[in-house]
């Protein structure tokens, strides 16, 4: 297994090899040795690695050093988690860019199925810092885990007042976990760990915090979630990143308004005009966006579908699709469905003019 973990931290090291091509080579090998026992020829007639990519595989030559970063990493007491490994987050799987090899410390489950990101400004105001105290009280009896950047302000707010509401938090890291950036949230990320939270980061022990590593870091906080809520940015905010990836990776985004002419909400504002989040104004709307409290009837509530029995079959198509799936963009249900653009696109706004249909940013759909 030592040697497996070596080979995965030295696919990770590897600069040719970016997440895409990793996630490649994986699907195609099953396992980090294999990639590496392969030959130059068979990996360069792999589709999209050629020549380049495959030499650097073949001529890699820095095992020793891997073998020092797994020594740090079980002296730190963290857990490594690999594409191909069952308890990695599934949702990351889903991206296209999901992180080679992640570190954990921690025993928190990073697959339920109410993980949700919250983020935010790091100089927050006293209306960020509410509403962020407010939400997470209130989503405190939904089984939710919080995720969110470790960073001051409505990230640190997130984190402290999901540990106050008993709720799991996960911190993702823009750095090694040998340390903690802000330091002065050590004792914060101690006490996430002991409360069935965790710390992860796709950063090897030694590495630490570079500007540039923050908008890595984001993509793994809109990735590892269902849902992402912006409390608080600026328009030219981390978190609009953050936002950005959630939007484009299918995630449901979701944003609390703000006065017009206050700059710190600025960002919110922009993401809410440009449909690219819903509005929301607390937990409750939040709840009902996600269709939470449908999962909460008894399940005799389940026998309505055959109300939809009346309609035509190909319209019946796109209504188990989003009966099974939840919330799917519209091009997930030309591919599903096997009907034409044309055709789905007539027939999600014949539903939504009948009410059986939700349109969501980023021309998503769900059941009402």
């Amino acid at each position: 297994m030592d040697h497996e973990r070596v080979c995965q931290i030295a696919l990770s090291n590897i600069k040719k090899i970016g997440p895409v091509h990793a996630k490649s080579l994986v699907g195609h090998f099953g396992s980090a040795s294999a990639i590496f026992a392969a030959s130059q020829y068979e990996l360069e007639n792999l589709e999209g690695i050629g020549s380049v990519r495959a030499g650097a595989i073949a001529r890699f030559n820095g095992f020793s050093e891997c073998e020092k970063t797994l020594k740090q990493a079980e002296n730190h007491g963290l857990e490594l988690l690999f594409l191909s490994d069952p308890e990695y987050p599934r949702l990351l799987l889903e991206c296209n860019d999901p992180p080679t090899l992640l570190y954990c410390k921690g025993k928190a489950d990073l697959n339920v199925p109410r993980m949700v990101a919250v983020v935010g400004t790091r100089r927050c105001s006293d209306y960020g810092r509410h509403q962020t105290e407010k939400l997470i009280r209130e989503l405190a009896g939904e089984q939710v885990t919080i995720v969110s950047g470790m960073a001051y302000g409505i990230d640190g707010v997130a984190h402290k007042t999901a540990l106050e509401a008993g709720l799991p938090t996960i911190g993702v890291m823009a750095h090694g976990l040998h340390t903690v950036y802000p330091p002065q949230h050590y004792s914060l990320s101690r006490e996430m760990i002991k409360y069935n939270g965790a710390l992860i980061s796709e950063f090897h022990p030694g590495i630490g915090p570079e500007m540039h590593h923050f908008p890595v870091r984001n993509r793994i906080v809109a990735g590892i979630c269902k849902a992402a809520i912006v409390v608080e940015t600026r328009v030219d905010g981390g978190s609009m990143g953050t936002a950005k990836f959630a939007f484009d990776y299918h995630r449901d985004v979701f944003a609390f308004p703000g006065k017009v002419t206050d700059i710190k909400s600025s960002g919110c504002n922009l993401l809410i005009n440009k449909l690219k989040a819903s509005l929301i104004t607390g937990a409750d709307s939040f709840i009902e966006a996600m269709r939470w409290q449908d999962e909460r009837l008894p399940e005799k509530q389940n026998v309505q579908l055959p109300l939809f029995s009346d309609i035509d079959p190909e319209a019946t198509t796109i209504v188990n699709l989003l009966g099974i799936h939840g919330t799917l963009p519209i091009d997930e249900l030309y591919l599903r469905s096997g009907l034409t653009a044309t055709k789905v696109a007539s027939i999600v706004l014949q539903l939504e003019l009948t009410g059986m249909l939700k349109c969501l940013p980023g021309k998503r759909y769900r059941l009402r």
